[in-house]
C-alpha cells in the first residue's frame, strides 16, 4: 500500500528536491541556465537549498512524501519576499564560476497581496496520482500562516494540462506575464 504524507522538507532532502526544481527550470528555458554544467547547477541549488530564504530553501517548501520518497514539491513566499528572495544564492556563484551579481530570475512574478507558488513539481515516477492536487490542497493552511487571503501562480500558456489542473482547484486567470521570453497566465484564488 502506498502511504503519502505531505510534510515540510528538512535540509537532508535536497539531493532529492533539486531534480524536480530543475523539471520546472528545464521548461523555463532561462537562458542562463544553459551556459552552467548540470553538475553545477545541482552544486548551488543543494546549496542554497539548505539556506533559510532562498526562493527554492527547505523553508520554503510542502513535500509530499510517499514511502520515505520525495514524490512532489511545492514551493512558494508571500509577495513582500520576492524582491530578496534569491540573495541567499548568489554567494554560492563564485563556486562555479559566475560573479555574485549573475540573476536566474531578473523578471517579477508576482502581483501585490498574494502568497505566490513558484513551483510545482512532481516526479516522473510518481505522476497520475493526485500528488500535485494534493500540493495544492495543503497550500492555503501554509498561506494564511503568512498572513496572506489569496494563492497566486503563473502557468505556462503551453502548458493547459497544468491550466486545468489549477481551474479545477479554483485558480481564475487574472492577467498575463512573460517570464524568461515565456508567455504565462497569471492565475488567483481566494482562499
Amino acid at each position: 500500500m502506498v502511504f503519502m504524507i505531505i510534510r515540510r522538507a528538512t535540509k537532508e532532502d535536497a539531493h532529492e528536491v533539486v531534480p524536480l526544481v530543475n523539471i520546472i527550470l528545464e521548461d523555463m528555458e532561462i537562458p542562463i541556465l544553459k551556459e552552467i554544467p548540470l553538475p553545477d547547477l545541482f552544486k548551488v541549488l543543494e546549496l542554497a537549498f539548505e539556506t533559510e530564504d532562498y526562493r527554492y530553501s527547505y523553508g520554503r517548501v510542502q513535500i509530499a512524501d510517499i514511502d520515505g520518497k520525495v514524490a512532489g514539491v511545492a514551493f512558494g513566499y508571500p509577495d513582500e519576499d520576492e524582491g530578496h528572495i534569491d540573495h541567499a544564492m548568489s554567494q554560492f556563484f563564485p563556486q562555479i564560476g559566475l560573479p555574485e551579481s549573475t540573476e536566474f530570475f531578473p523578471e517579477s512574478e508576482v502581483l501585490p497581496g498574494e502568497w505566490y507558488l513558484d513551483t510545482l513539481a512532481v516526479s516522473p515516477d510518481f505522476q497520475g496520482q493526485g500528488i500535485g492536487t494534493t500540493l495544492l490542497e495543503s497550500l492555503p493552511e501554509v498561506a494564511r500562516a503568512a498572513g496572506k487571503n489569496k494563492i497566486g501562480l503563473n502557468v505556462d500558456v503551453r502548458n493547459p494540462k497544468a491550466e486545468k489542473l489549477y481551474t479545477k482547484m479554483g485558480f481564475k486567470t487574472v492577467g498575463n506575464m512573460v517570464i524568461s521570453g515565456h508567455d504565462y497566465h497569471h492565475m488567483q484564488k481566494d482562499i
